[in-house]
């Protein structure tokens, strides 16, 4: 039986893994893991993100950069409590729809405050808008702030998108 040694952070005496339960743990979490559900979750994080990212810009009339780091700890946790992801691609997933959920989150912000402006739904606004509009709005209302906020959400989208261990599953683990 192959065993690997590894410290706890609350011990410092050594404990062994078993090699053997270790591998069918994998497996198991592997199997467990849902993308689909994963994905739903941190889309609509994502948008429910955009959302209030909009309502505290229009309510502060300030763009916070924050924002985004709320955003991409809200779609980590998503697409980690409903994915119950292990593989890089939840981390992918969850990074790209962090990044979404920044960009539509500004998008509509500009669109709120300029009906706002112009006594225009920010419906009638969004649904008027073509890509080239779209891009022209984002690259206008562009900071270069903006992209050390969106990096952080990326890294969060990323980080929070894995599946924890608890207690009692490492301990299980132990030889």
């Amino acid at each position: 039986m192959q065993t690997t040694e590894v410290a706890p952070a609350t011990s410092p005496e050594k404990t062994e893994i078993d090699a053997a339960k270790m591998q069918q743990f994998q497996r198991k979490m592997r199997e467990e893991q849902d993308l689909a559900r994963g994905v739903t979750a941190g889309l609509g994080a994502a948008i429910l993100g955009a959302c209030l990212w909009a309502l505290i810009t229009v309510i502060t009339q300030y763009q916070i950069g924050w924002m985004a780091v709320g955003v991409g700890f809200m779609v980590g946790y998503a697409m980690r409590t409903f994915g119950r992801g292990v593989d890089k691609i939840f981390g992918y997933t969850g990074a790209l729809l962090a990044l979404v959920g920044c960009l539509l989150g500004n998008l509509l912000s500009v669109c709120i405050m300029l009906g706002n402006q112009t006594d225009t739904s920010a419906l009638t606004i969004l649904t008027g808008l073509n890509w080239a509009a779209i891009q022209d709005l984002m690259f206008s209302t562009f900071h270069p702030m903006d992209v050390l906020f969106y990096a952080i959400a990326l890294y969060e989208g990323y980080k929070f998108s894995f599946r924890k261990l608890s207690d009692n599953e490492v301990r299980s683990l132990l030889a």
